[in-house]
């Protein structure tokens, strides 16, 4: 008896299709409306609808040139993008909505419209300096992405004088926690008769990184600013305040994400 030949797989679609094929919860995200993960609670409800038909197949493929998708029978329009920067003040977290009460950065952006903004990685309740915010969700993801390698750069304070041997062991890596930390460069800035101000460049964004590393050297970190984010500095941007990258800034941004992909 002849075996039957087995069915060919079915072709999974292409995952875009000259940037405007995607599932449907991405295309929601793409579109600036929510986060991908928002993006699945609404389709998995049933909220969300593709050409007056209710989706809730999280594989569903549309395409975004021509796809009619609405939300609770809204239509989606695909919002301008916004890109700003924030100077963090010490002392804020980084969450829309924090249950213990606590201040957030969205209260910095509390005279504008920050519905569908929300910020590009974080930076912890210490920590002071540069913090981006966009609707634009792929670009956020590019920034992050941990194969891209886009640098960010911190000054530290520390509460002692720095040795060769100190920034040495920062370079070299530390195991901490069970993951493998290190700097791609720490310079000694300036010290004073009891601490020290560091320049350190991460090329990767672990939770807390910096303040991990110089603990598991027996190190206080005594400030913490993020001074830029690629090529991107945060200037002279007073603490508090938010304003808008320019079209330059963002294309720079776009420019070295790319080159860094390349290589």
């Amino acid at each position: 008896m002849r075996k039957r030949p087995k069915p060919a797989p079915a072709r999974k679609p292409e995952a875009s299709h000259g940037g405007k094929r995607a599932t449907i919860a991405r295309a929601l995200s793409k579109l600036g409306y929510c986060s991908r993960t928002q993006a699945e609670e609404l389709v998995t409800a049933g909220r969300v609808s593709l050409a007056r038909r209710i989706v809730t197949d999280l594989q569903t493929w549309v395409d975004l040139s021509n796809a009619v998708i609405a939300v609770d029978g809204k239509p989606v329009i695909a919002e301008k993008r916004v890109y700003l920067m924030l100077n963090k003040p010490r002392g804020l977290v980084t969450t829309r909505h924090d249950p213990e009460g606590r201040p957030t950065v969205f209260d910095c952006l509390k005279d504008l419209d920050h519905t569908h903004l929300s910020p590009v990685g974080r930076l912890d309740k210490a920590s002071e300096g540069l913090l981006l915010f966009t609707n634009d969700t792929e670009f956020a993801q590019s920034l992050l992405d941990p194969e891209t390698h886009v640098p960010k750069t911190y000054h530290v304070q520390i509460d002692r004088i720095a040795t060769d041997e100190m920034l040495q062991a920062l370079t070299a890596g530390i195991r901490r926690d069970g993951e493998f930390l290190h700097a791609e460069s720490v310079t000694k800035l300036r010290e004073g008769d009891r601490n020290s101000w560091l320049e350190i460049v991460l090329d990767e964004g672990r939770n807390r990184q910096i303040r991990r590393m110089l603990e598991a050297l027996d190190i206080a970190t005594l400030r913490l600013v993020r001074v830029s984010i690629g090529n991107l500095p945060l200037g002279d941007l007073e603490k508090g305040t938010v304003r808008p990258l320019t079209d330059k800034e963002v294309e720079d941004l776009r420019k070295l994400v790319a080159a860094k992909t390349e290589t």
